[in-house]
């Protein structure tokens, strides 16, 4: 096994896991953190390259079965595993994962089967990402896809709380334009792009139906979708509310029009 003792919080090997709640210095990096025992296991067994992880001494034995030869891990006393990292480590394992050009929707579109895509043109909350790539993996979304001004899906915090979906769920993040990304889609793969909002004129779901391929648009926590996404949808759906209640949270809502269009025919 690759195990290797250090008692120097300064060594360079260690750098990427310094201050990890602090900062997210692998943003626009080749690398991402995963955070916890589990999902440590989960990108071991994935498709993801891993680069090292970082264990205190209370958890080696829970590695030690699933760790391969070739991945180093670096053991440190839990004291200075909480002080290089930050902030009390219960979790008491990082894994620092590299990351890998995501599939083409192109070869994505080959397969035989009603594609529904989820599109997050503004999704700033981690946790947000993280419930949304979860629920789409969990209602059997295509692919994730999301635009500049959302937050890296492969955070610390995004892909705790995506529960580890991120590494087999097709998470696309577009740096060349999501509106145009979307229009291709249309155009080439006869893709209907649905607007989810909150308008009393906007279609009720229960009667809405996707007549083949289908992209959900769903909107900032706080903003929903601007004018120009509405704009570039060519439906709008909505879930009717009752009371005095005026939204959802966006991944409880992602939740509820994703369990309808998995099930609508």
């Amino acid at each position: 096994m690759a195990f290797i003792e250090l008692s120097d919080i300064d060594d360079p090997r260690l750098h990427v896991y310094r201050h990890v709640k602090k900062t997210n210095l692998t943003r626009w990096s080749s690398q991402f953190i995963a955070e916890g025992k589990k999902l440590v296991v989960q990108l071991i067994n994935s498709e993801f390259a891993v680069q090292s992880i970082l264990t205190s001494d209370k958890h080696v034995a829970f590695l030690e079965p699933h760790l391969p030869d070739d991945i180093p891990a670096y053991v440190l006393r839990h004291s200075l595993a909480q002080s290089l990292v930050g902030y009390a480590f219960h979790c008491g394992m990082l894994g620092c994962g590299i990351r890998k050009p995501a599939p083409s929707l192109d070869n994505l579109m080959t397969t035989e089967r009603r594609h529904m895509l989820v599109a997050l043109p503004r999704t700033e909350n981690p946790e947000n990402m993280g419930s949304i790539i979860r629920i789409a993996a969990g209602f059997g979304a295509t692919a994730v896809l999301t635009g500049q001004g959302s937050c890296d899906p492969f955070s610390r915090r995004a892909l705790r709380v995506s529960m580890g979906n991120t590494f087999c769920l097709p998470v696309i993040e577009s740096r060349d334009g999501l509106a145009a990304t979307l229009r291709q889609l249309r155009e080439q793969h006869a893709f209907e792009l649905f607007a989810t909002l909150l308008d009393e004129s906007a279609e009720p779901l229960h009667q809405a139906r996707p007549t083949g391929n289908c992209a959900l648009l769903f909107g900032h926590e706080d903003s929903g979708l601007t004018p120009e996404w509405i704009s570039l949808c060519d439906r709008r759906i909505t879930i009717p509310m009752h009371g005095n209640t005026d939204s959802l949270n966006v991944a409880v809502a992602a939740g509820i029009f994703l369990h309808h269009f998995a099930d609508a025919t």
